[in-house]
């Protein structure tokens, strides 16, 4: 993107796009039942960041009770949801600061900052979970953090590496600008 790369019109996108994906990816995993689940015959235990299902035997009904019962779920939830919103939020200005044709190169580290302070409640809330929840909750057989709760993690990377881009890319403002001539290494003999 900034030497001998994408020009900037073209690129000016990939940013946004990445931060929805991001936001997509939250979705998923605030949404997604798959936090924990039993991993081997019997089927008997599945959870979300909300609930907790059991079931006695394989055919069984799933019994489900509610995270927000105890404190640690009720805090896993807040602060995982509180940097998904702020995920939110970037998302939403970086839209803002992209659609501008004078780009506001401060007002993207700024973005980038929030995205450091979204990752940081975010990965609070992904830590806080999976040890309260197996010293807390009765675990019967192996059982194992599934796919929601990899997107969880997948979310919070992403808003690590999203918020060096956006830090960083300020610091190469003439480059993508245009504004710096270009470099010739050929010399005539």
């Amino acid at each position: 993107m900034v030497k001998y790369g994408l020009d900037y019109t073209r690129c000016r996108w990939i940013l946004p796009l990445l931060l929805g994906i991001g936001v997509i990816f939250g979705i998923i995993a605030l949404a997604g039942r798959g936090w924990l689940e039993s991993q081997t015959l019997p089927y008997v235990h599945r959870a979300s960041l909300w609930e907790s299902c059991k079931r006695p035997e394989q055919g069984g009904d799933w019994s489900c009770e509610s995270l927000m019962n105890y404190a640690w779920g009720r805090a896993a939830a807040a602060t995982y949801l509180v940097g998904f919103l702020l995920l939110v939020i970037c998302f939403a200005l970086a839209i803002i600061a992209f659609a501008i044709d004078t780009l506001r190169f401060n007002f993207i580290r700024g973005i980038g900052g929030l995205l450091f302070v979204a990752a940081v409640f975010s990965i609070m809330g992904l830590v806080i979970y999976p040890v309260k929840f197996s010293t807390e909750i009765e675990l019967t057989g192996i059982n194992m953090f599934s796919w929601a709760y990899g997107f969880g993690w997948t979310t919070a990377i992403m808003e690590i590496c999203l918020g060096f881009f956006f830090c960083c890319l300020p610091n190469y403002e003439d480059q993508i600008l245009g504004n710096v001539k270009p470099t010739y290494f050929y010399s005539s003999p």
